[in-house]
């Protein structure tokens, strides 16, 4: 995991650009730059970032916790985001399927 304060990194721009082609075989999806990284956003809600480094964290609450916690998935900061496991990324369908679960989970904590 990249330090928190980093610039922007070609690692970055680079994880920001893969994360989307993989996701956008399943829905919509873009990146724009953000902290240092890069925020993930699906119909204008924000589920997933990248960080400095290139690794992708998902959205995560309470509910939706316990798959990333069983894996060792470390938590970005203090932010309730956590990084995907490596299985996860090799899997298109799990992807989509832990992607959906961030969307839903970033919908659901979404401020108003």
């Amino acid at each position: 995991m990249a330090t928190k304060g980093d610039k922007q990194t070609g690692a970055g721009a680079a994880g920001a650009d893969r994360i989307v082609d993989e996701l956008s075989a399943f829905f919509e999806v873009s990146a724009r730059k953000m902290f240092g990284g890069h925020g993930l956003s699906h119909e204008g809600v924000m589920f997933a970032i990248v960080d400095s480094g290139g690794d992708v964290f998902f959205r995560t609450d309470d509910a939706s916790l316990a798959p990333y916690r069983a894996a060792g998935s470390a938590k970005h900061g203090r932010m309730p985001y956590h990084e995907v496991p490596d299985a996860v990324r090799a899997d298109p369908g799990e992807l989509s399927s832990w992607a959906t679960i961030a969307i839903e989970t970033a919908r659901r904590n979404r401020k108003k």
